[in-house]
């Protein structure tokens, strides 16, 4: 009998500084699963990714992730409170805005991933 089933699709993530990047992301609440010194499995709400001691910027900066959220807006409010401590580098955030497919909060981790946290639409 063949068993074809998947449980988690986990992307790896390219990060500069790996305890700083994952420093922002337990900030933002992610949960530490496991880790070793050149990864880190982080969970959210049922989602995982590993990031990885590996940076080459051309990757980094053309790497995204799309967070689905109840709320943009929220999570713009959470992630200018994790911000303006100032310990994440050049990690920054946009003012959420509707986009066609989604009203969405742009994130940028310390290593320059874009993170599109996206409020999608309800569906009827």
């Amino acid at each position: 009998m063949t068993d074809l089933s998947v449980t988690d699709v986990r992307p790896f993530v390219p990060a500069l500084d790996l305890a700083a990047s994952r420093n922002f992301y337990l900030a933002l609440g992610w949960s530490e699963l496991w880790r070793d010194d050149a990864l880190v499995l982080l969970g959210l709400s049922g989602s995982q990714l590993m990031l990885q001691d590996r940076y080459v910027k051309e990757w980094a900066e053309n790497s995204m992730l799309t967070v689905e959220v109840g709320s943009a807006d929220d999570w713009y409010a959470k992630v200018t409170a994790v911000l303006a401590a100032g310990r994440y580098g050049t990690a920054r955030v946009a003012e959420p805005r509707n986009e066609e497919w989604a009203r969405v909060t742009y994130v940028w981790d310390p290593s320059g991933v874009l993170l599109h946290f996206a409020q999608f639409p309800a569906v009827s």
